[in-house]
């Protein structure tokens, strides 16, 4: 060997030496995420900007679009603030289909209508907002026929349409990170600007959550910009969740699995339509059992139902497949009264003629649209807190229930309880003063905000969600569940929460809005183990191998999550055909 070569790279004894280095390195944390903050923000430097409003709307899709309409002639001060553009972020751009249920033309009567969904849910829907949602679909479609939103497969203009004629105050590219209360009472909202050295402060009488829902994440699918941070924000002054050991199914194409526009592409492409009555019984993890139990890929699209070639596996009620009704009697299956007085085709949901092999996960983190979310005390989608409202995917209303049942209701519920929501927090914003923010809590605020920014060392953002996913996305944890894998899991997901997510950095503002998505997406993760730990059956999108059979019995109701006065996460059932208890 020459000089020339041997100077050329390391010995073998070097290379070996190295790679020992590296490994204890790695065992550091030093090649693991962590590393020293290079930040070209400047924390001190940031300025404050304080707004006042009636009503603050938090999120630019259909929800906020109507709240923010309705509240406003409802008599409100409003304001919109958005993470991303109006129209033009979150699930609202993906969604084309607008069910619409108009008497005179479908065959069935509106009881007869929610009873069929309520008989698909397994008893898991909320039956008043499903009527909700049907009575007022129509009113909804001829103010946005009106407005020319059917006329194009972008949102943008015909969302401005209503906004720009009301002169509603618009904050777009604005990440919002806390809510505020004065007292016991919601009091506003504070976060930073995506495109100056800016926090934002907004204090409001009443406040209307729009921000959707959210998952870990994940390719193939439009929802990685939803990260639960509305659900997160409430959940942190003390609003109960719901609905989060439900899994929402979709899928991504074989091929290319992560490109998003080569498999959902055609959808976005489309310009909206309206659709009528089509109950199904989709979305649930029919296609991850098939999965689990013969490896992927497995078939997707119209006519390529789940469940015939292996046995067992989840539940469908016997007017969705032959396999069998559920057991007890027919009101067990949801065919009750409901609470007081009130996706796509086949096995993948996919855009319109999607076949053949397609791969799980796409929406992982996500459950079914409605289905969780804010707790509702009753139909104007109020919380436990006073004064927070909400709407659209942030509310838990279980509209569906915890399984797609209704082509085209997510874009129809999330207008109804959109103008539903916005009026009532008017109504609420007129009665009550105006909020007192303490300063030293918004200097609290702002620590809390701008702490990444700020951080000298720490983990980076982007790596702590990939070691979330790592752990949350594989099909035999976050779907196919047993509780040893949930437990290891939720094990895994402890130490991120009390050891990652504190000693998140930031360099920049992208750096700062991923810090905190990816905290939030955590407290999501948790949530959503411990309630798939708790509820000791399978139904709907919720499966469990060890607990594989519907359990009327004992699971007749959802899970609501709380924090508890010393910050530690509570879980409680609300048995369906209730309202929440009240404290």
């Amino acid at each position: 060997m020459t000089t020339t070569e041997q100077q050329s790279g390391p010995t073998r004894r070097a290379f070996m030496a190295m790679g020992g280095s590296a490994a204890g390195m790695a065992a550091l944390g030093v090649n693991a995420g962590w590393g020293q903050n290079t930040s070209v923000s400047d924390a001190s430097a940031f300025t404050t900007a304080t707004h006042d409003c009636d009503v603050l709307v938090i999120g630019g899709g259909m929800a906020g679009l109507f709240a923010a309409v309705k509240g406003h002639d409802a008599g409100a001060k409003i304001r919109i603030v958005s993470k991303g553009r109006l129209g033009s972020s979150g699930l609202t751009p993906f969604a084309k289909g607008f069910f619409a249920f108009d008497p005179a033309q479908e065959e069935l009567t509106l009881d007869e209508y929610v009873a069929a969904v309520s008989r698909s849910a397994l008893g898991t829907n909320n039956p008043v907002y499903t009527r909700q949602t049907a009575e007022h679909s129509l009113a909804r479609v001829e103010e946005l026929k009106a407005w020319g939103f059917f006329d194009s497969n972008l949102y943008n203009k015909s969302f401005m349409t209503p906004i720009e004629a009301r002169g509603i105050p618009l904050h777009e590219r604005v990440v919002v990170t806390h809510l505020l209360k004065d007292g016991e009472r919601i009091a506003g909202a504070a976060g930073f600007r995506l495109d100056a050295e800016e926090v934002v402060i907004f204090r409001a009488k009443s406040v209307v959550l729009c921000t959707g829902a959210g998952a870990f994440k994940p390719n193939g699918f439009p929802v990685c910009d939803l990260t639960h941070d509305g659900t997160v924000m409430a959940y942190n002054i003390g609003a109960k969740v719901t609905g989060k050991e439900w899994n929402d199914g979709h899928v991504g194409r074989a091929k290319n699995p992560a490109a998003t526009y080569d498999g959902w592409g055609d959808m976005f492409d489309r310009r909206p339509s309206l659709e009528g009555v089509g109950i199904r019984h989709d979305l649930g993890v029919d296609a991850n059992y098939l999965a689990y139990k013969l490896g992927n890929p497995v078939e997707a699209g119209p006519g390529s139902g789940p469940g015939k070639n292996v046995a067992g596996g989840p539940f469908r009620p016997v007017e969705f497949a032959d396999n069998g009704p559920p057991p007890g009697p027919p009101e067990a299956a949801g065919m009750g009264d409901g609470p007081p007085a009130g996706g796509g085709p086949g096995i993948g949901g996919g855009p319109p003629g999607m076949r053949g092999p397609a791969m799980g996960g796409a929406s992982a983190g996500m459950s079914i649209h409605k289905s969780e979310g804010l707790v509702p005390i009753n139909d104007r989608c109020e919380s436990n807190i006073p004064g927070l409202f909400a709407a659209g995917d942030a509310l838990g209303s279980h509209m569906c229930g915890a399984i797609y049942t209704q082509i085209g209701s997510s874009l129809a519920g999330s207008a109804v309880q959109g103008a539903v929501g916005g009026e009532a927090a008017a109504d609420y914003a007129r009665d009550v003063e105006t909020p007192i923010l303490e300063e030293t809590e918004l200097a609290a605020v702002e620590e809390e905000i701008l702490a990444p920014l700020r951080r000298k060392a720490g983990y980076g953002p982007a790596w702590v969600t990939q070691t979330l996913q790592g752990i949350m996305i594989p099909n035999f944890v976050l779907y196919i569940k047993k509780e040893s894998i949930l437990s290891a899991a939720l094990a895994y997901i402890e130490e991120l929460r009390d050891h990652h997510s504190p000693m998140l950095r930031a360099a920049d503002m992208h750096e700062l809005r991923l810090a905190h998505e990816t905290s939030n997406m955590i407290i999501s993760a948790e949530m959503k183990l411990r309630a798939s730990l708790m509820r000791k059956e399978s139904r709907c999108s919720h499966y469990r191998l060890d607990y594989p059979d519907v359990d009327d019995e004992n699971w007749r109701a959802w899970i609501n999550i709380y924090k508890d006065e010393s910050g530690d996460m509570r879980l409680e059932k609300q048995p369906f055909d209730t309202w929440p208890a009240q404290t």
